[in-house]
């Protein structure tokens, strides 16, 4: 079989890293993030950093044709929205190589960018929540005044949003914290919706995953997310597999209009107001907790390799039902964090540990990603106190010292850079060059 390059190091690429090389798939892995845990993954035959792809696109792109000549005909998968938008906006060039698997780029914008996508719902009526785009600090004013707070700050390009402000979105509760957001995002070159808040907890948020060829959907999927990190506004961490048919018609109506073909998967969420499922987004590649539904007897991206690779067209299948997904360390953190918002009771918090689970790291046959997780989050809490310990300053010559003696003095300063030199991991390239 000809190899999978797989764009990204993440947990959602760990995913897809399992399900393709589980089936025997040569499985190559380029990534860029420190915090990288699929590449030391026992599936991964071949891994090398690149430059990152959106602080050096031009890079990125000549990294992957460099390697061309190496992994002739591979299929290239990148699997989040930092390399899903050079690849399929370079998509022409690359696929003289590769076989590029996202969808050509006036496709991919109408999903990444969130503007087209609510203003697509809208045109075909598809239920989502109010949204304007404001142009001007004025229309921020004129149009927030009319709007019931707290409201969402949210971003037409998530992706690019995240890397400033570590956020998906933004709750503001008044016109001048809305103002405040949107000046910071405009000085970053941002743009941002003002969007209301969808009442409800993070059980109302539902997935629609599904496979499309030709204006068909081949294969669906669907899940309800049970706790989102952080809570209300951020992606599962826990999630569980469910019968959900009220968003499949939506889902099947909105990636037509699209024009989308591939793998996606669409969110939603209930509004309690009115008992309708409202339009979150559209993200067109493989998501956070695809290992769940390839526990639940469906593997997306084996399916997807297959399509491409040698013409097989999927078919639906039925999948297993109250199957859960857990991230195990994002829950135990924002269990602490959050555990005075979120009211939930001990017995709620474990009961996804004591059904039929699926963790998103860890694994008895492949646990090297879960223990460089722990090493990269055991890191950041060194890091962080040690960086709150005193600084020691130099102190001058005492009086009467010895010419060019000094009194020893160490700074913490120079400790602590020596320290975070210690903790990271040497880059590493296992593919060679040809």
């Amino acid at each position: 079989m000809k190899p999978v390059i797989i764009l990204s190091g993440q947990t959602l690429a760990l995913g897809v890293v399992r399900a393709l090389g589980a089936m025997g798939v040569p499985v190559v892995l380029f990534h860029y993030d420190e915090n990288a845990i699929a590449h030391v993954s026992k599936y991964v035959t071949c891994e090398a950093k690149v430059p990152h792809p959106e602080r050096d696109e031009a890079g990125f792109i000549d990294s992957l044709l460099n390697r061309s000549e190496q992994f002739e005909g591979a299929l290239l998968l990148p699997v989040n929205d930092e390399t899903l938008v050079p690849v399929s906006r370079n998509k022409d060039l690359l696929q003289r190589h590769y076989r590029v698997a996202c969808t050509d780029w006036d496709v991919t914008r109408s999903f990444i960018d969130k503007k087209q996508t609510y203003e697509l719902a809208e045109a075909h009526g598809i239920p989502a929540p109010w949204t304007f785009v404001p142009r001007s600090e004025e229309e921020v004013i004129s149009h927030a005044s009319g709007v019931e707070f707290p409201c969402l700050v949210k971003p037409c390009q998530s992706h690019l949003f995240y890397d400033v402000f570590r956020q998906k979105m933004i709750p503001v509760k008044s016109v001048d914290e809305a103002l405040e957001v949107y000046r910071q995002a405009s000085r970053q070159n941002l743009e941002v919706m003002l969007q209301e808040i969808i009442p409800g907890d993070d059980a109302h948020v539902v997935n629609y995953n599904s496979y499309f060829s030709e204006g068909r959907p081949l294969v669906e999927f669907t899940a309800a997310h049970v706790r989102n990190a952080p809570p209300f506004f951020g992606s599962p961490r826990v999630a569980v597999s469910r019968s959900i048919p009220e968003v499949i018609e939506p889902g099947r109506k909105l990636l037509n209009c699209m024009g989308f073909y591939g793998f996606s998967c669409s969110e939603f969420k209930k509004d309690p107001r009115d008992g309708i499922f409202k339009l979150m987004e559209v993200n067109g590649r493989h998501n956070l907790s695809t290992s769940l539904a390839v526990r639940c007897g469906i593997n997306f991206p084996w399916l997807h390799y297959r399509h491409l690779m040698f013409g097989e067209v999927p078919e639906a299948v039925d999948f297993q039902k109250e199957i859960y997904w857990i991230d195990g360390l994002r829950d135990l953190r924002y269990n602490i964090l959050a555990y005075t918002h979120e009211k939930y009771s001990l017995r709620q918090y474990l009961r996804p540990y004591f059904k039929t689970h699926q963790f998103a790291i860890w694994d008895w046959q492949d646990s090297k990603p879960a223990l460089q997780r722990i090493r990269y989050v055991a890191s950041r809490i060194f890091r962080s106190l040690v960086s709150r310990l005193p600084l020691v300053k130099r102190r001058p010559a005492m009086p009467g010292s010895k010419d060019g003696q000094r009194e020893k003095s160490i700074s913490f300063s120079l400790r602590r850079l020596k320290i975070a030199k210690l903790m990271k991991m040497p880059p590493t390239d296992r593919c060679g060059e040809k």
